[in-house]
């Protein structure tokens, strides 16, 4: 009974195969809209991950005044770090893996016959390894060259692609204002920061080397600091905010004048807005699918109203009224579900090319894909019920009356 039923809902789905195709549409958008939605958000979610943690593992970025963000610290007077801070960090505070001092500078530099503005930073030995930097090329600076704040730098990616091109840039001699210095390095490519900038346009120099020829002071603009794995960071924070209030001879009472950036915080904080925003719109395509179950609806009862002297026919020779009723119903199931599968096919293309297009990495959730098959599948028996019903309803001498 069940193999007549279906041959005879087959049947009538390929009699009127452009209404049928038109009627799946909603579904196959509704499916493709919801599939793509999650993908590229899912997508965005790790890109943001992604992005967060190469900045460093574990990272805490403190800076002077009680702003908090990339932007740096926005206290007006607050007084700078020093060295020394960073020194004491590591020797007295229990969890650290390493701990970097950073000064910055903007300065235009000059090499291979071209000149770019970008920024110059100045740091330890720790800067590479808390920063989560590696090196393509070269090496990183000596122990005497950082004390004795030696003239060699190391370049980032696009500053070396902006003034060398395809050329060697490792040996050359960079020129920052008044001094030159030999390009002993080359920083493996970051690409895209979290907040946008580019993370490859940077030179690095000593530190020293940076406050005695570049900025000519001993300020320290960020401290770096890389908690172990598996550390409290709050307690790491605790304790690091105690001994730089210590040391910057605050009272009790007053605010600190410094902030302490938990980029691991920030990255909890940044996927979880990417997991609302992509919970919101697959919601909100979901409602095509709704749509899409009306049309069917809406077709199913227009199919009803064109075949009720076949119906009517069929319950006078003997047919039951659940196999009329399975026999519609079936009809709407299928649509749906056919439109189901064209939709899953057509969002798995449009994710690979949106993703591609936005750069963001391709991350196929099969959970997605099965339970929008299934709502759809849903869709279809929910409101293909109503008009199965009413055809199993109807009365034989009156449906056969119907003109």
């Amino acid at each position: 009974m069940l193999r007549d039923t279906l041959l005879l809902a087959s049947r009538s789905i390929r009699r009127n195969l452009l209404r049928s195709f038109l009627t799946v549409l909603g579904i196959v958008i509704g499916v493709s809209a919801v599939i793509t939605m999650v993908t590229l958000g899912n997508g965005a979610t790790m890109a943001v991950q992604q992005q967060i943690s190469s900045l460093g593992s574990n990272l805490l970025m403190v800076r002077p005044g009680q702003r908090q963000g990339f932007g740096g610290g926005g206290g007006s007077g607050a007084p700078a770090f020093s060295e020394a801070d960073a020194e004491a960090i590591g020797a007295e505070i229990g969890g650290i893996a390493s701990v970097a001092p950073e000064a910055r500078a903007s300065a235009t530099v000059i090499g291979g016959g071209h000149n770019w503005l970008t920024s110059v930073n100045g740091s330890t030995a720790s800067w590479l390894a808390t920063s989560n930097w590696k090196l393509a090329e070269g090496r990183a600076f000596e122990e005497g060259e950082l004390n004795a704040g030696a003239a060699v730098c190391i370049l980032g990616s696009t500053v070396r692609r902006a003034l060398f091109g395809a050329q060697d840039a490792l040996g050359a001699r960079l020129r920052i204002k008044q001094f030159s210095c030999e390009i002993v390095g080359l920083l493996a490519s970051k690409g895209q920061g979290a907040m946008g900038n580019d993370q490859d346009d940077v030179v690095l120099l000593p530190l020293h080397t940076l406050q005695r020829r570049v900025t000519g002071n001993h300020r320290v603009s960020t401290l770096l600091v890389s908690m172990k794995d598996g550390g409290d960071s709050d307690s790491i924070k605790a304790s690091l905010t105690s001994l730089l209030r210590e040391r910057r001879k605050l009272p009790a009472g007053d605010e600190d004048n410094f902030n302490v950036l938990d980029t691991k915080q920030l990255a909890d904080t940044l996927s979880g807005t990417a997991r609302v925003m992509t919970t919101l719109l697959g919601a909100v395509a979901a409602v095509s699918l709704l749509v899409g179950g009306i049309g069917i609806m809406n077709i199913m009862l227009v199919s009803v109203t064109e075949r009720t002297r076949e119906i009517g026919l069929r319950l006078a020779i003997g047919a039951l009224e659940r196999e009329v009723l399975l026999q519609f119903l079936i009809e709407a199931t299928v649509l749906a579900a056919f439109g189901g599968v064209a939709g899953i096919v057509l969002a798995a293309g449009a994710s690979l090319v949106l993703t591609h297009w936005m750069q963001l990495p391709f991350l196929f959730n099969p959970v997605i894909n099965v339970l929008s098959f299934f709502f759809a599948a849903g869709i279809g028996v929910l409101f293909g019920y109503f008009p199965a019903r009413r055809a199993a309803q109807l009365d034989p001498i009156e449906a056969l009356r119907h003109e």
